[in-house]
């Protein structure tokens, strides 16, 4: 299973990006998929998160900015990221709970990330 994100960049204050990703390989299902970040000498954070039904979840540090969604038949997730603010720099990387197979238990992959930096 490869997750390849793609999307980041440099951004001022107030600026705005959107992070794709698409999901390959060896897939019969996909239970779940989320963005997670890591900031220079920061603990990481799962920062959205969006079930197969779409129920979706974020983290209160980018609630009301962030919106996570994917489309099923391309097999891409986005994060659309509004209002970036210095403090959301970091390298943000896909998640996904994957089933390999029927009746197989769903896996976690994280594939490679993406550098967001947003200053003035």
């Amino acid at each position: 299973v490869q997750l390849q994100a793609s999307g980041g960049g440099s951004v001022q204050p107030g600026g705005s990006l959107r992070l794709s990703c698409v999901a390959s390989g060896n897939i019969f299902d996909i239970k779940a998929m989320g963005w997670y970040r890591q900031a220079p000498g920061k603990q990481g954070e799962l920062i959205a998160r969006i079930r197969s039904g779409g129920d979706t979840n974020y983290a209160d540090s980018v609630k009301g900015r962030f919106t996570i969604s994917r489309d099923y038949a391309r097999m891409t997730l986005y994060l659309d990221m509004n209002d970036l603010k210095p403090e959301d720099t970091a390298v943000y990387y896909c998640d996904a709970d994957v089933q390999t197979g029927y009746g197989e238990p769903p896996y976690e992959f994280r594939g490679q990330g993406t550098l967001v930096t947003v200053s003035s």
